[in-house]
Formats: structure tokens, sequence, C-alpha cells
């Protein structure tokens, strides 16, 4: 009787753990399926000058009816004027002050494979301030920040990178599993979800005068001039030809969002439109003024199922932590951006903040504040002139006639004090002046809005590092001690009962591998890399490459093992 209880006892104990178990593994596949593919199609160096911010010169009809089906972002900023800062901080979710990467620019963004060279000093000219050469370096960042996308690899979404990084350091091959012109989320493997990053250039600054001998689609002589420019025939054709460049870029969100609703994906993915920062013409890009900070930017969720427009104030750190929220995967405690959609969502933020340091040639240090009304900057150098005479700016064929301009005494006064020095603070009212012409920080009306961002902006840069006070020959000797780039140290591989773990000894270092059937194996950077997070089963008989690698340092030798 005893043995048939024990047995009733048993069976009864198995079905309810089997039943657990297939209870357990349904909900896992359930969250699997429910785990929402992103897409991100990120354009370069515009400002919201697009229909649904209410400037319709430029014709965009896909973005337009995107739009409709999203959430508009009015108060959308940038962590820094230009491409390769933003973009670190975008990729890490951190500051690029905090990071050492807030210096336009710093080195090469590619992979070394054992051929890494860097230009000599005199290559790049001598800093405007210190007369210091500038010698190229990629930052090396601390430790434990990782690259965002290797969180989403972890948790089993597919990462790809079409193509742009531009970080300020090299992408380590662990961050993508695809990261060239042809990533795509159709070369995923079936079932999984996916992270896709496609970037398009034709609103680049270089494409103001590489883009002179196409038709102007948009007429010059119908063109609103910013009070910042000289009102006359340069400017007119050059604000044509970037909104004409900006109809160039909407022909090709429409292309990707069409290859999108082809695989039977639109309504399953949630969609980011961006640019990577403010506008590409003079006093826009570099600048730390809205013109060069603020950008369009807007969300459709799946479904489409939030729709219309939010004044919440978002920063460009926030991204990053944004995307793990929306995957479901918490944030890492070290990541400054704070996730303002998804799971992790976050405390709504007052205020987001700005800096400006090198760019090229011309060093400065400014840092800014923003609320939803006011603009604050506090400039470290108020003897240097606002305009940086970078070269690669120059190059925009309206500055030849801008610059001839003001030698001949010929600009009004908004348009030359872009030339003239600085002054210690700047206060802007962004509702009633949205070109921040009108400095009102020795305004006595307007004294408790400048002690509040004086606050704003002693709380916020008391609890950050910012290492862009740091000379930068300083820094490069952290980063790179004698001038000589740190390497990973070789991974070791350890096997045991047919368990396969990787470990490297370099503190922050991220390792992959591949599995092979042979030992004949060529690979380099666009090899799908696989990233190592935890032992994994492999069979006698095959061969294991691993490589490791440490943001910032010379990544380590592959090393080749047979089990």
């Amino acid at each position: 009787m005893k043995n048939i209880s024990y047995t009733l006892i048993f069976i009864l104990v198995m079905s309810l753990l089997v039943g657990c178990q297939e209870k357990i593994q349904k909900s896992e596949n359930k969250e699997q399926v429910e785990k929402p593919n992103i897409l991100w199609i990120v354009c370069e160096d515009i400002s919201p000058t697009l229909s649904f911010y209410g400037d319709s010169t430029a014709k965009t009809p896909n973005l337009d009816k995107l739009a409709k089906e999203s959430v508009v972002y009015d108060n959308a900023f940038a962590t820094v004027g230009v491409c390769a800062p933003c973009r670190s901080s975008i990729i890490t979710s951190m500051y690029p002050t905090t990071i050492g990467t807030m210096h336009m620019r710093t080195g090469q963004d590619v992979q070394s494979w054992g051929n890494r060279s860097y230009k000599t000093k005199e290559e790049l000219g001598r800093n405007d301030i210190t007369g210091e050469p500038i010698r190229q370096y990629s930052a090396v960042i601390p430790a434990e920040v990782k690259c965002f996308t290797e969180y989403l690899r972890a948790d089993g979404y597919y990462c790809t990178n079409n193509q742009k990084t531009d970080y300020q350091f090299a992408a380590p091959v662990t961050a993508w599993d695809e990261n060239n012109r042809k990533a795509h989320w159709r070369n995923r493997p079936e079932g999984k979800p996916f992270f896709s990053v496609f970037n398009i250039d034709d609103t680049h600054e270089s494409k103001l005068w590489k883009h002179e001998n196409l038709p102007l689609t948009v007429n010059p002589d119908s063109v609103y001039v910013p009070p910042y420019f000289p009102d006359n025939a340069a400017s007119k054709h050059m604000v044509a030809r970037n909104y004409s460049n900006i109809e160039l870029m909407d022909a090709k969100v429409g292309a990707i969002l069409k290859q999108l609703k082809e695989d039977g994906l639109y309504d399953n993915t949630i969609v980011f439109f961006y640019s990577d920062h403010g506008g590409p013409l003079p006093r826009e890009k570099r600048e730390i003024y809205d013109s060069g900070l603020k950008t369009p930017f807007l969300i459709k969720d799946i479904n489409s199922k939030t729709k219309g427009r939010t004044d919440r104030l978002i920063s460009y750190v926030d991204l990053g932590a944004t995307v793990l929220s929306l995957a479901g995967v918490k944030p890492p405690e070290y990541m400054e951006g704070k996730a303002f959609r998804g799971k992790y969502d976050a405390q709504k933020r007052d205020y987001v903040f700005g800096s400006s340091d090198r760019f090229d040639e011309y060093s400065d240090r400014i840092r800014s504040v923003r609320n939803k009304q006011f603009l604050y900057l506090r400039n470290f150098f108020p003897e240097l002139p606002k305009y940086k005479d970078i070269s690669y700016r120059k190059q925009i064929p309206m500055m030849s006639n801008f610059l001839k301009l003001e030698k001949e005494g010929k600009l009004n006064d908004v348009q030359q004090s872009w030339f003239e020095t600085k002054t210690k603070e700047e206060l802007y009212d962004c509702n009633n002046d949205p070109f921040n012409l009108n400095n009102l920080a020795d305004d006595p009306k307007y004294a408790e809005v400048l002690g509040q961002m004086r606050t704003a902006f002693r709380d916020h840069y008391e609890g950050y590092a910012d290492m862009g006070q740091m000379p930068e020959t300083e820094l490069i000797d952290i980063m790179w001690p004698g001038f000589k780039q740190p390497s990973t140290e070789d991974p070791n591989i350890l096997y045991d009962n047919g368990k396969l773990a990787i470990e490297c000894a370099t503190e922050g270092a991220s390792i992959a591998y591949i599995i092979s059937d042979g030992p004949d194996k060529k690979f380099d950077f666009n090899s799908h890399w696989q990233l190592y997070t935890k032992p994994i089963s492999v069979e006698k008989g095959k061969y294991i490459y691993t490589m490791a690698q440490r943001i910032g340092y010379k990544e380590s030798g592959i090393i080749t093992k047979k089990i």
C-alpha cells in the first residue's frame, strides 16, 4: 500500500514538474516571440527642418507618413554638435566628457588586424591654443563600459550596423553580428529578434559640396535664410542644397521601410528615426546652440499603438539605455543615460547637457544646460571667438562669400556676432529666440532663471567626471602611455567534459569566438564573430578561434585550438 502511495505521489509530483516545465518553456517561447525588433534609421546633420516640425520646404512623403504613425519628440538633443563624439555617447550611453571621447576627432575608426597605422603629428597640425601637436589615437574608455549592443547580443538579438560607426574608437567585433555595407536584418538566423541600424549620409555636411553637380529639387528663391547668414544668392543656394539633400534622404528612408513591409515586419518592429546632431550649415554643425544640438526624433511603436507628440526632454546619452529597456534588458548601473521608453523607463529629465571641445585643429571648451525653455552656456575661454576657422567647414561653397563679407565689414550685427569673442555666460529664451541670438545673461529680469541654470550646471558637472578639462596631451599619456597603444592580452581557452570556457586577463576585454569544422579558415572583421558570455558546449574535433579586445586597445591575436 505504501509502495502504491509513493508511486502515486511520485507520478503526481512528476506531472506537476513536467507541467511547470512546459509552462516555463511556453513562457520562454512567448517571451522570445514577443521580443520586439528594433530598427534605427539615422541620417546625418539635420535640424528639425521637416514638415512635422512645421517646415515644409523639403518634400518628405516617407517621413511624413512615418511621423503620423509615431510619437514625435519636440525636445530631443544631441550631446555634441558633431558626429564622432556624439556617436560615442550613443553607442555607450555615456557622456563623451566622462569617457574621454569629447574631442573631434581622435583617430581612425577601423580595426587594425595587425595593420593599424596612425598619422604622424605633423600631418594633423597643432592645437590653436596650446601650440601642441595633435596626434591620432583611439580613445581608451573605462574598462566597464561596453557598446550597448553587446548586452542585446547576449540577450539573443541579432545586431547589424550599415555601416558608419565613428565612435572615436574602433568598434570591437563583439559589438555587432554584422558591421558593413551589406549588414541587414535579413541575414539573421531564423527566429532571432533584431536590432538593425541604417545610416544615411545624403544630408552630411560634405554633401553640400559633393552634391553640387546634382540638380536642386528645392528652388533657392523659395527658401528662408536664417538671420545669422547673409541673405544673398550664395546662402540661398546652400540652404536649398541642404533641403534638396533632405529630399534625397527621405527617399532612402522610404526604401528601408518598404523592405521592412515586404518582409512582413513593419507592424512588430519599433522604428526610430533621428539625425546624429543638428544641421550642416555654418553656425549649426559643431555649435552648442539649438542649431547644433536640437534634432528631429520620432519612434514608431509596435502596431503604431502610441502616436502623437511629446515635449519630454531626451538626450542622446539616453538612446542605448532606452533600446535595452525596450528589449526588456535592464541597463547596467554604470550607464549615465536613462531609458525614456520600455520596461525600465526612468524619471523624466528636467535638463539635458551638451559639450564642445576640440574640433579638428581648433580647441575650445563650452558646456551647455537646456531645459524646455532656456539654454545656458558656460564658456571656459570667453576670449576666443565663437567662429572657428576649420578647414573642413570652409569647403562649403557659401563660406568664401561669408568670410569675404566679414572681412569687408558688410555683415549686420547678428551675422557679425559669430565672429566676435564670447562672454563667460550666455542665456537664451528658446521659445522667443529660437536662433539663440539675444543673450539674456546680464538682464536683471532673468536673474532667477540664470541662477537656476547655474545650479543645474554645477550639480551636473560636479557629479560627473569632465575629462575635457584635462589637457589633451595628458589625456593621451594616460590612455596611451609613451604614446603606445595598449594591447589586449591573448585569450586563454579551457576545455573540460564537453564544455569550453574562454578567459582574458585584460580588464574590461570582450571575447569573440568562431567554431569551425576545419583548421584552414581565415577570418577578418566581417567573419560573424560570436560574443562569448558563458561556457559553451563544443563537440570533439571542432576548431575554436577566439580573440579579445578592450575598447581603445589593440585587439589580441587570434588564438586557435582543436578540441
